[in-house]
């Protein structure tokens, strides 16, 4: 089971967590369009193939758009052996309107 987590209960993870580790798996255009700071870039169609960057005793956050495509992104890492996963529900679409409207929407 994939858990998941509301825009603002990431921003409070954000502000209370050091470890804590955004993984955004859009396309490069939608990264280069809208990011939160800090987030690690990889997008889903090479998740499998980098998991060595994402440190594994962080809690890890997955983000798309529109919380579709990180679900799959989440089901990847929990796959792969990554405890502490979540979905970002809503996506940074709901990032935006919910915390950030200065973060840009497309």
């Amino acid at each position: 089971m994939i858990r998941s987590l509301t825009p603002k209960q990431l921003q409070e993870k954000i502000t209370d967590l050091k470890n804590i580790c955004v993984v955004d798996v859009r396309q490069d255009w939608e990264y280069k369009l809208c990011a939160l700071p800090d987030s690690l870039h990889i997008p889903l169609m090479e998740l499998d193939d980098r998991l060595e960057e994402i440190p594994p005793s962080h809690t890890i956050v997955v983000i798309c758009h529109h919380g579709i495509r990180s679900q799959q992104g989440a089901l990847q890492l929990i796959k792969a052996g990554f405890k502490e996963v979540f979905n970002l529900t809503g996506g940074i679409d709901a990032w935006g309107k919910e915390v950030d409207p200065s973060i840009g929407f497309y």
